[in-house]
């Protein structure tokens, strides 16, 4: 799955990644995200800061690293949507989307502590709109499965223990044309924003109202 080479996009360069570090409310959680995709990576550089880089890191994934792929047949969406619920921050107002927040926690959450790699989708800020839409109704669960692909925003490689890390050679940095790239993942987010918003409402679609009131569950073989 994972190739020999991988990418991490930052203000600055990191010769020497550690464990835990990061920002708490990313995807999953607290660590070291990176991509096999390149030009994603010199995306994902661009924000605030004045400079914007690339570090490149080899990476040889023993067989005795443990990966939890979520495109796999052991996870699915809303496993996906419930990793996002846990360490992203929402602001529900209303008592149905909290209710069924707090299902999808309860009953979807996968435990990943003790996997040394997360493979998945990546969210930015729109998808968080999409992932209320979902839990307020309005959204079906084969269009949140659609909604992933929206905009081809990108893998992310997720390193969270000690071994992950051991496994990480820093490379090289490049620095990266701001004013082209930050004109790329901006082009790139409003593309998905656009998908989603040109998407029909799904009327004969599973919603999660019927997950709640059919007390659907993890193994459920719809969700596959």
């Amino acid at each position: 799955m994972l190739g020999n080479i991988l990418f991490h996009g930052s203000d600055h360069i990191i010769e020497a990644p550690r464990p835990g570090g990061g920002k708490t409310h990313n995807d999953f959680g607290s660590g070291f995200y990176c991509t096999e995709d390149r030009e994603l990576a010199r995306e994902w550089s661009c924000s605030d800061a004045p400079s914007a880089f690339v570090n490149h890191y080899a990476f040889e994934p023993a067989s005795l690293l443990k990966i939890a792929n979520l495109e796999g047949p052991q996870f699915h969406v809303l496993n996906w949507l419930a990793i996002l619920l846990k360490n992203r921050e929402f602001r529900i107002k209303h008592p149905f989307p909290q209710q069924a927040r707090d299902y999808i926690l309860q009953e979807f959450l996968p435990q990943l502590d003790e996997y040394d790699i997360i493979y998945g989708y990546r969210a930015d800020d729109s998808y968080f709109g999409i992932a209320l839409d979902f839990l307020e109704g309005s959204l079906s669960l084969s269009q949140l499965n659609q909604a992933l692909r929206l905009g081809h925003l990108g893998h992310q490689v997720f390193l969270q223990s000690a071994r992950a890390f051991d496994a990480l050679v820093f490379l090289t940095a490049e620095m990266v044309d701001k004013d082209t790239y930050l004109q790329r993942r901006q082009f790139r987010n409003e593309r998905a924003r656009e998908s989603f918003r040109n998407m029909e409402f799904d009327k004969n679609g599973i919603f999660v109202l019927d997950i709640l009131r059919n007390k659907w569950r993890n193994d459920d073989a719809r969700l596959q």
